[in-house]
């Protein structure tokens, strides 16, 4: 539809007459009443309100922080501890962030807070702690990483959400860890070293952020099995400390016999070269014997045999042990010699009494 302006507005004022322009008279005559007004007030009101605006860019920066100043939302410069100015808002701001306090985040579970419901008490995150060992295991592991702020600017600017950046880069980083090791290792022999693995993989991932963050330590603060699980797993604990005190125990007898065995063994050896050395000292004694006595004999065979023969029954009769009935020529051409039995009998007697006492 076209519209006629210039109709339209002649159809209005034949309807209300014609409009009324400005009167610039009367609006002059205003300003100059304005001008005219006194009013010392307002001014005092305008130039405190301007100094108060310069002053809110003074600022302090405590001991424990570093102040980051921003200029329209970008970074100017860092300031440290101490009395400072800014450009007061909006022209430039400032962030004071605490680059010596020790920051602690938990991952695994959440500490309740002392004056909450339940304080003491902790609130297990299992989508956090549950992960796989290397041995393919699950394993329930809850810590702790401790951290500073040490480059404040990038801390501030080069991640969005600092605590969150940090706990997602803490669990790749223990889940890495513990997936290279078997679920021993982590539950009790390699827990320093997991540690400290985890701390240096967590610094390499927020250096490779530029994140401005110096881990401190990682701290396993509980690691076992699922609950579920638990009493299959002391089962075979417990079955492992058996087999390692079987195996120390073994070690320990075989120690103890090895040794003694060997002692005795050589003890066994050593009497039996003594006993050779011996037999072959008195062989070699009665051969040189013989010899010159078979050279004396070989001089005077009658001289040697008789001489033999003396001592002979010298040796035998000499012994007291031994009961002696010595018959003469003339009693043998009797008819019927006297030999004294009873003699005889009574030490075979004591010495079987003797022999069936023992």
């Amino acid at each position: 539809m076209n519209w006629d302006w210039e109709k339209l507005q002649e159809k209005r004022q034949r309807q209300s007459g014609p409009l009324p322009g400005p009167d610039f008279g009367e609006l002059q005559d205003k300003v100059k009443q304005f001008k005219q007004i006194n009013l010392p007030g307002l001014r005092i009101v305008v130039i405190a309100a301007v100094l108060l605006w310069l002053a809110s860019g003074i600022y302090i920066v405590e001991p424990d922080e570093v102040g980051v100043v921003q200029r329209f939302g970008a970074f100017t410069r860092v300031t440290d501890p101490g009395p400072h100015y800014r450009a007061p808002f909006p022209v430039e701001s400032v962030q004071t962030p605490k680059v010596t306090k020790v920051q602690r985040l938990e991952v695994g579970f959440r500490s309740a807070t002392a004056s909450g419901v339940g304080a003491g008490h902790l609130r297990l995150v299992p989508e956090e702690s549950l992960m796989l060992t290397g041995d393919e295991n699950i394993i329930d592991v809850q810590f702790t990483v401790q951290y500073v702020i040490d480059n404040a600017q990038n801390y501030l600017f080069n991640v969005s959400n600092q605590e969150k950046t940090v706990k997602d880069a803490s669990e790749a980083a223990i889940r890495e860890v513990v997936g290279y090791n078997n679920i021993d290792a982590v539950l009790t022999t390699d827990k320093l070293s997991i540690q400290n693995d985890a701390r240096d993989l967590l610094q390499r991932i927020l250096n490779s952020y530029d994140a401005g963050i110096k881990v401190i330590a990682v701290q396993l603060k509980d690691v076992h099995p699922p609950h579920q699980v638990v009493d299959a797993f002391k089962d075979v604990a417990s079955a492992k400390e058996d087999k390692s005190r079987f195996i120390n125990e073994a070690e320990a007898y075989e120690n103890d016999l090895i040794p003694r065995t060997r002692g005795e063994a050589a003890s066994i050896v050593n009497q039996a070269q003594a006993y050779r050395e011996s037999k072959i000292r008195q062989a070699k004694g009665e051969s040189a014997r013989f010899l010159a006595v078979l050279e004396e004999y070989r001089k005077a065979p009658d001289i040697t045999k008789q001489r033999l023969y003396l001592e002979t029954m010298e040796e035998v009769l000499s012994r007291p042990e031994v009961d002696k009935i010595i018959i003469s020529d003339e009693s043998m051409n009797r008819i019927l010699p006297y030999l004294p039995l009873h003699r005889l009998a009574d030490p075979m007697k004591k010495n079987a009494g003797e022999g069936g006492g023992q």
